[in-house]
C-alpha cells in the first residue's frame, strides 16, 4: 500500500495555496466512501494520489513505514480505532500531524484525540474551505 504523495500546485489566481515541496497524507478511514469523498476534494484543491488505510493498525503500520507530513484519521472504526492508533502513533512519533475525522464529534473523543497529540478535529463531510485551511495550516513547513 503507497501513501498518499501530493504536489500542491497554485488552481487559480483566487486559491493563494501553494507548495513547493513534495508532501506524504495518509488517509484513514473504515468507510470507502468517506475515503472516496475526502480523496476527491483533496484532488480538487490539489493534483495528487490517493492510497487509503481502512482502520487504525492499517494506519499505525504505514505511518511507521512511510512517515508521512500529515494525517487525517478517523475516530470510530474496527479493530483499531483512531484514538488508539493515535496514541500508539505518537508515543513513537511526536513530531505526527494527526487531524482527527468524525461524523460522531463527541467532546469526550475530541478532547481524548487532542490529549493524544492529534492537531485538530474535522467534522464529516469535510468541508472544501476548512479542508484547504487544514492542509494551509499543517503543511507550510514542509
Amino acid at each position: 500500500m503507497n501513501i498518499l504523495y501530493i504536489l500542491f500546485i497554485l488552481k487559480g489566481v483566487d486559491s493563494g495555496f501553494y507548495l513547493k515541496t513534495m508532501i506524504k497524507i495518509l488517509l484513514c478511514d473504515d468507510s470507502i466512501t468517506v475515503r472516496k469523498k475526502l480523496g476527491n476534494s483533496i484532488r480538487s484543491l490539489t493534483k495528487c494520489t490517493i492510497v487509503e488505510a481502512k482502520n487504525g493498525n492499517e494506519a499505525v503500520e504505514q505511518f511507521n513505514k512511510e512517515t508521512p507530513d500529515l494525517v487525517f484519521m478517523d475516530i470510530m472504526m474496527p479493530e483499531k480505532d483512531g484514538l488508539e492508533a493515535v496514541a500508539e502513533i505518537m508515543t513513537l512519533h511526536q513530531e505526527a500531524k494527526i487531524i482527527m475525522l468524525s461524523s460522531v464529534g463527541t467532546k469526550s473523543n475530541l478532547q481524548k484525540a487532542l490529549k493524544f497529540g492529534a492537531l485538530d478535529f474535522v467534522q464529516k463531510p469535510v468541508d472544501l474551505d476548512r479542508l484547504q485551511t487544514i492542509l494551509e495550516t499543517y503543511t507550510k513547513e514542509v
